[in-house]
């Protein structure tokens, strides 16, 4: 009897070890379901987010075009000026930015800046790292986009892998004058500071609009 059950044990064990790296593979196949269903969901409903923009009358369309111009051009001459009487040649991108950034509704506002910013530093700091390990040269550069975008997956914001691919493309391509550390530094500067007036302005513009019952 007692060899009985310690063979029963000893079955026991080894049907759970056999049946952890089963489990273990069955979850990470739900996972697996789970997000390509959210990943769907997420462009269904950017796309009916996209078909009820489209059926808006003409008087909507007119109104919200004309906030979110004139936001966006209140934000990006903000953004501007400061940096041309500092006398920085390159102030435009802060411009870029607050155009960029700048939404009708706040929320998009932010989460657009967060996408900005976050792409600016990553690309930048692989743009940088790329240039001074490898040296200017295709290869480099084509390896310094891959990681720029492969890094933002993985810190889970792909929606800002366009810019740190864009961000890595200026660092490594565009010629430019003084160190290359210093080309990143600017960069990340100026989209910082394209965020920053960008929400501020769209922060005021919707206070003011709430407080006077205007809805865009």
């Amino acid at each position: 009897m007692p060899a009985d059950s310690a063979l029963r044990h000893e079955e026991t064990e080894m049907g759970r070890e056999r049946a952890g790296p089963d489990d273990a593979r069955r979850e990470t196949a739900a996972e697996t379901r789970r997000a390509d269903r959210d990943t769907s969901r997420i462009r269904w409903l950017r796309d009916q987010v996209t078909r009820l923009h489209k059926r808006l009358p003409l008087r909507r369309r007119l109104a919200g075009g004309l906030a979110h111009g004139i936001m966006s051009s209140v934000a990006a001459v903000a953004a501007y000026l400061p940096t041309q009487m500092l006398g920085l040649q390159e102030g435009f991108w802060a411009a870029i930015t607050a155009v960029a950034v700048a939404q009708t509704e706040f929320g998009a506002t932010r989460s657009t800046a967060r996408d900005q910013f976050t792409g600016a530093a990553i690309g930048g700091l692989i743009g940088l790292a790329a240039y001074l390990a490898l040296g200017p040269s295709v290869p480099t550069y084509a390896a310094g986009v891959v990681l720029a975008i492969l890094a933002c997956w993985l810190v889970n914001v792909a929606s800002a892998c366009r810019l740190a691919g864009i961000t890595a493309t200026i660092i490594l391509l565009v010629p430019h004058l003084g160190p290359v550390e210093r080309m990143a530094g600017s960069r990340v500067v100026e989209v910082g500071w394209g965020v920053c007036v960008a929400i501020a302005t769209v922060w005021i513009v919707t206070r003011v609009n709430r407080w006077l019952g205007v809805k865009l």
